[in-house]
């Protein structure tokens, strides 16, 4: 367990360079839940997201002999940028491991701050193992993105800072992956306020933490599939388990919906940009409702590195989510005036037509039919369900 000199240790070693990342008031959660609630911008922090202060904080403890060798790390983005800055802040030849699928702007992005990127694998289990055959064979370091007593005492420092902007603060809620960020928070504050709540908070979809407290060890879930993939972690670490296990309070699950809404919304209200796995916090305010908050509530956005082209998926996914964007498929008969007559109804039902494909050429059409396919923008749910009465008035059969 993490103790005060640990804390100490890691902020004096990571004040001069490492950003305090600002806390921002929001206003829309506020008053969605009822308490003060404001955000802890990990995402403007140095490439990204919170990574870079574990990952400073070990390889800074490497001896010299340690260092001569390198260091190597796997990952498919936040953990790979951190290690790569890190290693050259520190003037250290690093090698990093991504999956061939990996997200290109964050391959780019590893290469840029001076790694040397090797694609293998189409999961991170595969490129972690050949992460470790590579450190085996060249006696370079392997820098894990949460298992490590160093890590946890870098991210701990998100913990530090928010105790000092928030000096009221009753409640945190932090995303939860491996749980490197939540263990080092927990342990920051428990430390000096232990009467402060702490919850973590999963993805559904991916959820190896409720599993593993139940079970009183890590346990590894056999499948997930959400598009937070920072926090798609399928074991939690040993010594994060000891620390969550002990310190954290709760431990919440949220739906991709909730996660694509709230991301949408801390785009648009708080003009942040942030990825799901960042998002997971925000989404437990807004999804969970018999969530106890305690006080002052500090929600950690962990994260921003996200794909233009998933962001565009994303926020299409938490508009439909929202019941702000409606695609509908109808058959009209192959006659003028059909699509006239269907694009003036979904007029006179306030929605905006953002797209229309007419078509005439699919196979399981009959004789005389043609198939439109249009997306709406709309106002919310009761307007969505208007709009699907007035085409089942008249006689419009949604495919």
């Amino acid at each position: 367990m993490l103790t005060a000199d640990d804390l100490d240790r890691a902020v004096a070693a990571l004040a001069p360079v490492m950003r305090r990342t600002p806390v921002v008031a929001s206003r829309a959660l506020s008053e969605r839940c009822g308490h003060d609630v404001w955000l802890k911008c990990e995402n403007l922090q140095r490439t990204g997201s919170f990574k870079p202060r574990g990952a400073y904080l070990r390889i800074a403890g490497l001896t010299d002999e340690q260092r001569s060798r390198g260091v190597v790390a796997a990952s498919a983005g936040n953990h790979a940028q951190g290690v790569a800055w890190s290693a050259a802040e520190l003037g250290i030849a690093s090698t990093v491991f991504m999956p061939e699928g990996a997200s290109l702007p964050k391959v780019a992005a590893t290469r840029g701050y001076g790694a040397e990127v090797v694609l293998t694998g189409s999961i991170i289990d595969e490129s972690l193992r050949a992460a470790q055959e590579f450190a085996d064979r060249t006696g370079a370091e392997l820098i894990h993105p949460f298992d490590h007593p160093d890590v946890v005492a870098g991210q701990a420092t998100v913990g530090v800072e928010i105790l000092e902007q928030l000096p009221d603060v009753g409640t945190i809620l932090v995303p939860l992956g491996g749980g490197g960020l939540l263990a080092g928070i927990a342990a920051a504050v428990k430390l000096t306020r232990p009467g402060v709540r702490l919850i973590g908070v999963q993805a559904k979809s991916a959820a190896a933490w409720p599993g593993s407290l139940a079970a009183g060890a890590p346990t590894p879930v056999a499948e997930m599939n959400t598009m937070a993939d920072g926090i798609a972690v399928a074991r939690p670490g040993d010594v994060t388990f000891q620390h969550v296990s002990e310190l954290v309070d709760e431990i919440v699950t949220v739906s991709e919906e909730a996660i694509s809404r709230a991301l949408l919304l801390v785009l648009e209200r708080a003009k942040l940009l942030v990825e799901p796995a960042g998002a997971v916090a925000v989404a437990a305010l807004m999804e969970i409702d018999e969530l106890r908050l305690d006080g002052q509530v500090c929600v950690v956005l962990s994260g921003g590195n996200i794909d233009p082209l998933l962001l565009s998926h994303v926020t299409t996914h938490g508009l439909q989510s929202a019941g702000r964007y409606l695609t509908i498929t109808v058959d009209i008969p192959d006659r003028p005036g059909g699509l006239v007559a269907l694009l003036e109804l979904l007029r006179d039902t306030g929605s905006s037509v953002i797209d229309v494909v007419h078509s005439r050429v699919s196979g399981e059409l009959p004789l005389g039919q043609v198939r439109v396919t249009a997306s709406l923008e709309t106002r919310g749910p009761e307007h969505k369900q208007a709009v699907h009465e007035a085409l089942y008035r008249a006689g419009y059969v949604l495919s």
